[in-house]
């Protein structure tokens, strides 16, 4: 009995984590950089993100999680792709709506990169105010 317990306290917890490194992307309210950027922060302090996007929105998280791929700071780990019944707002009738999750984790230098990209703002910035 006390490992199904233990068990079931691992599922929770791994529920619960989940959940922190989790960005819901719209296509209407924030910028695709902004979206970038928080995903990065995410990987600093969780080692992977879970990019998030229903309907049109579907776009704009792929096209995220190709940047982060193409600057090397992120690698694919699951991809998971469903519909989701919602409802309507004029009439109320259901719909199903396309569903997209994309989970990446850091690269191995991750690290390095954000620091080398860290020093050259900072070099920019000291350019400007001279």
């Amino acid at each position: 009995m006390e490992e199904i317990t233990q068990g079931v306290d691992n599922i929770n917890l791994a529920a619960d984590s989940h959940k922190k490194n989790r960005i819901q992307v719209s296509n209407t309210k924030k910028p695709l950089f902004f979206y970038v950027n928080l995903a990065k922060r995410y990987m600093q302090q969780h080692n992977e993100v879970e990019l998030s996007a229903l309907g049109m929105a579907i776009a704009t998280v792929v096209t995220i999680a190709e940047i982060l791929k193409n600057n090397g700071l992120a690698v694919e780990k699951k991809i998971t792709t469903s519909t989701v019944d919602m409802k309507e707002d004029s009439r109320g009738r259901p719909v199903q709506k396309a569903k997209i999750e994309i989970l990446l984790g850091k690269t191995e230098n991750f690290d390095e990169l954000m620091v080398a990209s860290a020093e050259e703002r900072d070099a920019v910035d000291g350019e400007e105010q001279s």
